[in-house]
Parts: C-alpha cells; structure tokens; sequence
C-alpha cells in the first residue's frame, strides 16, 4: 500500500508518496541528484500547497543534531533539522537565550524562518530576523554561504525552499532571562478601542484571543519579567491555567498565573512535552502595518457572524519591522491576525476570501505557510523587493528543481 503524505493537519495529501530522510549533508547531495523536482519539508505545519511537490520530499529531522556555541556566546550554528523547542532546551542550558518563540515548540526552526513566522512583541521582529548566517545546498550540489554582509542575504532568508535546501542557520542569541505568564479575561471592547497600543506593549510579549463571539477580548496572555497585580484595563486575571480554545485542556499550556520561569518555558504558549491538539484545523493570518491596527479590527468585527461560525479562535500579535525582502513585515510594524478555524475547507474558504477583501485597502499581507487566496499578482505588488526574489530564486536554480506549481504561480 503507498504511504499517505499529509500535512500536519491533514488539510493537504502532498503528490508524492517519496519521501527522503537524509541523515548527512552527503546523503542529502545525492537524493538531489537522483530527482528533478524535490520539495523540502519542514514540521509540515503550513496548511497550503507550499510544501507539495509531485516529485520527492525531503525531511531533514534525521540530519545529525549541532548545536554550535561561538567562542563570544552571540550566536549558535544549528543544523537545518531541528526544532525550536530542541535548540531552546539546548541553549537555556548553556544560559543562552533566543530573542523569541513562536507560540508552538515543536516546529523546525529551518521551515519558520523560511515563511518568516514569529512570535510576538512590539520591539521583536519574526524568527527569521535572528538569523546571521544560512548554509545552502543548491540544485547542483554545491553550497553556498551567507551572512549578513551579503548583498543577498535578506533575499535568502524567507525564501519559501524557492533557492535550495538550507542545511545549518546561524542565529543570534543572547543571555538567559526569565519571564512570567499572566492570562487576563474579559477585556472590554471599550479598552481595546482607548488602549490597544498600551496593553501590546505591557509586556515582553502580549496575544489577545477572542471567538468574536462578541466586541470585546475573551482572553489576554501577557508575558514579561516583572510582577503584575490587579485588573488589565478592566480585564481581570484567570483564577486558574486556561488554554486559549475553549474545550482544549490547559494542560498542554505553558505555566501561567505569574510564576516566574525561564524564557523557552514561557514565550510558548504550548509545552514540547504535549501534542498542542489533534491538527483537527485550518489556520489564516493576514499582517497589517500597526497604525491600522484598530482598523483591521473593525473590519474583522463587521464579519463577525461569518468569522465566528467557522472559527475556534483568533489571536491578535504585534511584530517588529525587518528588511527581509518576502517578510510581511518588510519595513513596517505589524499587527497580526491569526484565525484557527474548523477542519472544514469548504465551509472556512468563503470566510477566508470575505477577510482578504475587508483587510485589502488596509496593506495586509498573508502569512506564507497559512490558508488565503489571495491572487499572485496581488501578492506580488505587496512586496517591493519581490522582484528581486524572482531574480535570486532563477539565480539559485535555473532549472526550477526546487519549484511546484504554488511557486511558480506566485514568481510568475
């Protein structure tokens, strides 16, 4: 019986059944020269056509573990298997730390810097911002090399697998730092109106959920150094550990209640040791420059009947500006809306297509990895380096080895 290759959600049977697990650099090398179309997958936790491919997958997770220090403790080189809650653990015992996490551990820190996914904070950019350095193997076999003072180099970091498959990234660290968790309920529509700005920047870092079940914000996870006593611009603190989807046991979460702890224990919402859920979803996010933060709101709150019927909840970010060509937040401060929907495509796409109509006019850009629809061309035109994309993606593999028909649709 042929294997069955899904995504993490299972939204999307990938078209192949041939799927690598190199354990070396040379293995690698020679899988590359036995297929001429070849897609590389991460933890499989985007839940589009990015990854598919219908000629061979390659997973690096069987790639030998490296977790390599500097001499000057700013940066660790890291092999291009790993993932973040690994490399977190591995770094918190050196007394390092990443300057932050997504809300997941268990995804590959390789495949989150290539669709530059983040975590959250007003002062922190995506993951890919962290990183210094990038080791590629190309079509051909050859590696290439590059660090911050290439010219390229904020080309080759989000790059959607389009230049080749990165074996080991450099990033940058810094000491280790502890962080305390507060989850906050029931914050009225009126002091997310008067006093957005504020409560994103509370703490190191801040997520609103809410159902838009209502106008106001079901739940806010605050995380930072300091202590925090009191209400939270009328929301009031939990009186107990809460999962952000209703129904979903609080104990797969991080520690809450202010307890303090270090950081890969508590930027993460969810904890490694724990299957977040079953994948029973399907996932949207659309960024828009932060001073239309309130705006995109409004414009979600005005389909809110239609969001709620198909969602399980949405979580609002902050994330810094970068010049990193393909990041949503290429030269602009973002606001970020996240929807975790229904495991029902057919029921979630309508939805998806009216929330890229009413956050259009407002610059939002879609999350790489995530559900949207959004026309080629109009991504396209949503990057003013895309272009240059185009051009090192032909430089990197003339041939099109590392292409499928999602990226050749979106380089044109």
């Amino acid at each position: 019986m042929r294997e069955r290759l899904t995504n993490w959600a299972g939204n999307i049977e990938f078209g192949t059944t041939r799927l690598h697990r190199p354990g070396s650099v040379a293995e690698l090398r020679e899988t590359l020269a036995g297929t001429s179309r070849v897609r590389v997958l991460g933890s499989g936790h985007s839940f589009n056509r990015l990854a598919d491919t219908d000629g061979d997958l390659i997973s690096l997770a069987a790639l030998p573990r490296a977790v390599e220090i500097s001499p000057d403790r700013t940066t660790v080189r890291t092999d291009g298997g790993i993932r973040y809650g690994e490399l977190a653990a591995r770094l918190a015992a050196e007394g390092l730390a990443l300057h932050n996490m997504a809300s997941l551990p268990h995804i590959s820190v390789a495949g989150a810097v290539a669709t530059a996914t983040h975590g959250s904070g007003v002062r922190h950019g995506n993951l890919a911002t962290a990183v210094s350095g990038l080791e590629i193997v190309r079509a051909d076999g050859s590696t290439a090399e590059l660090t911050r003072a290439d010219p390229e180099f904020a080309g080759a970091v989000v790059h959607l697998g389009a230049l080749g498959v990165v074996t080991a990234l450099t990033l940058d660290v810094s000491e280790a730092f502890d962080l305390r968790q507060y989850v906050y309920e029931n914050l009225p529509a009126g002091a997310l109106d008067e006093h957005l700005d504020e409560i994103l920047a509370a703490g190191y870092s801040v997520s609103l959920f809410t159902r838009w079940t209502g106008p106001g914000i079901d739940q806010v996870w605050l995380k930072r150094a300091e202590p925090l006593t009191g209400d939270l611009f009328g929301a009031t603190p939990a009186d107990g550990p809460r999962h952000p989807v209703p129904g979903m046991p609080a104990l797969n979460c991080t520690v809450q209640g202010g307890v303090p702890g270090p950081w890969h224990e508590r930027l993460p919402h969810f904890r490694m040791e724990f299957t977040p859920s079953s994948g029973e979803e399907l996932q949207s996010e659309w960024h828009v420059p932060r001073p239309a933060g309130r705006a995109a709101i409004e414009a979600v709150a005005g389909l809110r009947e239609r969001v709620a019927a198909v969602l399980q909840v949405c979580e609002i970010r902050t994330i810094a500006a970068d010049g990193l060509w393909l990041s949503p937040h290429h030269e602009r401060d973002s606001l970020a809306l996240h929807f975790t929907w229904i495991a029902d495509t057919a029921a979630v796409l309508p939805v998806v297509a009216d929330l890229e109509a009413a956050l259009a006019p407002l610059g939002a850009r879609p999350h790489w990895g995530k559900v949207f629809t959004t026309d080629p061309s109009d991504l396209r035109a949503a990057y003013p380096r895309f272009g240059d994309f185009a051009a090192l993606a032909g430089r990197f593999d003339p041939d099109g080895k590392f292409r499928n028909p999602w990226l050749e649709s979106l380089l044109g």
